[in-house]
């Protein structure tokens, strides 16, 4: 060991299975983890870069129990401390006397001195301080963190459109928080919570006498949100008649509450997501081309998780050190093993970055020692990768497995912040303690 130490170079060696065996002082340098730390893990455990996840020539060439030529590429990996720097790479696997691959050995340096994490730096030294509670450095999300540093200084429109789960209203909040409007409201609207009738009402007040339970005025959101920002969440549910009206708002920056004979001028900045592919609802008529047009100023579609397979990591070692309680509830968790790492890391996500974090609570709660393991993960984890090929009727019955989880997850946190006192978690749920009982035993919280 002692001569790896003296390469001035990191050096790393690997097995067949891709299990560090060899970390020299040059690569605990560059990378900032220990030597005691990288033994303990896999490679892209350690170097959490996009090539691990899909490229990796040199795990190919071990699953193949293959020799290729050395292998000179250049690639970004993540510190320690997840700061991105680009390393040039020499790589090669090494065969024992009968030609069997036994083990890959690599080595690499960071190419020029002074561009070191200079992605990062410029980003931290950027607008986009407004940003940094996004967890990621996926090509892709940078990408959208530096287009919207820029669109936020503006007023204009920005649709943000992605899946169930990717984000839409972390990255609507951090919109806000970079725009000149920042101390104003940050207001949303469900567009799917309720009904068209009681939306527009929500969206623009009334007056007292409007209907037969108007005794006083009440302002709407757009009058709520006066100088700040309204981020309209699920707007692909919005009636046609209401898209109408909100099209005025935009084009004049003026609305009549329900029962208003005077028009109400209001200057705030609109965001919206979906989760549908809203141009083909405009196609088939059921948007407004119009609206969507003024609405897709700036069009940001969020990638899924299984998209940007290199910020699974960040995201465990965020969620895990944000959900696992200290408050002696439960036996205090020091770590993942290295099985849970793996089926993490390899899982697919159908829920996104939601599903990861209450994956993660979920294996807090469930946790029986200072290490969780296998048995401590939900069954999803166990069943077939969702990125498979499905018929509708998988994917409806993959839906339902996605909500019943979110629904054991708001249950059962629900009962441990009222101590499991049914009448609490009944009135916090806003449900009778009925329902409350039939959920639980559907969820099989009861014999």
């Amino acid at each position: 060991m002692d001569s790896y130490d003296s390469i001035p170079v990191g050096v790393f060696v690997v097995d067949v299975d891709m299990n560090i065996i060899l970390f020299n002082s040059f690569a605990e340098q560059i990378t900032g983890f220990s030597k005691a730390e990288a033994l303990s893990c896999k490679c892209f455990e350690i170097f959490r870069a996009p090539r691990c996840f899909r490229e990796c020539r040199l795990r190919a060439a071990l699953e193949k129990n293959d020799t290729p030529a050395i292998l000179r590429t250049r690639n970004t990996i993540l510190t320690k401390d997840n700061t991105e720097i680009p390393i040039d790479i020499t790589a090669s696997v090494l065969t024992d006397e009968t030609g069997a691959v036994t083990c890959a050995v690599e080595c690499f340096q960071e190419p020029v001195p002074d561009t070191v994490s200079k992605m990062a730096k410029e980003r931290k030294s950027s607008d986009t301080v407004s940003f940094q509670n996004i967890i990621g450095n996926d090509p892709k999300i940078c990408t959208i963190i530096d287009i919207l540093a820029i669109a936020a200084k503006t007023d204009a429109q920005i649709l943000i459109t992605g899946e169930t789960g990717t984000g839409k209203d972390v990255f609507a909040r951090c919109i806000h928080l970079a725009s000149l409007r920042k101390d104003g409201l940050f207001i949303k609207v469900n567009c799917a919570a309720m009904p068209g009738e009681l939306l527009e009402s929500e969206f623009f007040g009334y007056e007292r006498g409007a209907f037969t339970d108007a005794k006083a005025d009440k302002p709407g959101r757009f009058q709520m949100a006066e100088g700040g920002t309204i981020f309209l969440d699920e707007i692909a549910e919005l009636p046609l008649n209401l898209q109408a009206k909100l099209l005025q708002v935009l084009d004049e920056n003026t609305f009549y509450p329900l029962g208003a004979s005077k028009p109400v001028v209001v200057d705030v900045r609109v965001l919206s997501s979906t989760n549908r592919n809203i141009e083909k609802m405009v196609a088939a008529g059921s948007f407004r081309e119009d609206l969507f047009y003024r609405l897709n100023v700036i069009g940001i579609a969020l990638p899924p998780l299984r998209n940007r397979p290199s910020d699974i990591p960040l995201l465990i070692d965020h969620f895990f050190k944000g959900s696992c309680p200290h408050d002696g509830t439960v036996p205090s968790v020091e770590a993942l093993s290295p099985e849970v790492k793996d089926l993490l890391l390899r899982y697919s996500y159908p829920g996104n970055v939601r599903e990861l974090k209450h994956i993660i609570e979920h294996t807090c709660i469930m946790s029986q020692g200072k290490t969780i393991t296998p048995a401590m993960l939900p069954e999803c984890l166990s069943r077939p990768s969702a990125e498979q090929p499905c018929d509708d009727n998988s994917a409806h019955a993959t839906d339902m497995q996605i909500l019943e989880t979110e629904e054991r997850f708001l249950v059962l946190n629900t009962l441990r912040d009222n101590n499991w006192n049914r009448q609490k978690t009944a009135d916090a749920l806003s449900i009778d303690r009925t329902t409350l009982w039939r959920k639980m035993k559907r969820l099989g919280f009861l014999s």
